[in-house]
């Protein structure tokens, strides 16, 4: 698990203007929550939030505000510009040792899968995954090792047998298939 610091600035509830000039001068507005406490308004650098926001990693951030001890917290939702794709708005939920949390897991594939190996095509069907977990045991990502799939075979999610961690999507939720390639054998030539 991955426990990265992003510097945060607390801020007043404000007009839409305010919050449009801050994004100008490169800050983008967040609310962090976390069960049982009130929630905070606050304001991080637009760069420094990129390398949590583009990534294919996931971990426990500690939000530091100025003067006060950091707070664990997870990404839960980012809402993006809809024509630069500039991030516009953060939510953070905090996370509390010991009580279950849900998020959103990236797959990484690995291996090369035989199927591919014998002209078949690989395609990933699902990138990510709705997870609940305790916060000692989010990982970066879920490996799914493809190296013994066949073409026209399917790793579903009912397939992934992880510790510690339950899935909360469907159990026949299509991760990645081997299709057939559909390409010019000597069959599909006209007249044969």
């Amino acid at each position: 698990m991955a426990e990265r610091i992003l510097k945060a600035k607390k801020r007043e509830i404000s007009t839409k203007g305010a919050i449009n000039q801050l994004r100008k001068n490169g800050s983008v507005p967040g609310v962090y929550y976390s069960k049982g406490k009130d929630q905070i308004i606050f304001s991080v650098d637009e760069v420094a939030l990129n390398k949590f926001v583009f990534t294919s990693e996931t971990g426990i951030i500690q939000l530091m505000f100025e003067g006060q001890e950091p707070v664990g917290c997870i990404i839960k939702d980012v809402q993006f510009d809809p024509v630069t794709d500039k991030v516009v708005h953060i939510d953070v939920q905090g996370v509390t040792l010991g009580q279950l949390i849900q998020l959103e897991l990236p797959i990484t594939l690995v291996g090369t899968a035989i199927g591919v190996r014998d002209g078949g095509i690989l395609q990933e069907q699902t990138h990510k995954l709705d997870v609940e977990c305790f916060p000692r045991f989010i990982p970066q990502h879920i490996e799914v090792n493809v190296s013994d799939l066949k073409v026209g075979e399917s790793i579903h999610v009912r397939d992934l047998k992880l510790e510690n961690i339950k899935i909360l999507n469907s159990e026949d939720t299509t991760i990645v298939s081997i299709l057939h390639h559909k390409g010019n054998d000597s069959s599909d030539i006209a007249g044969e």
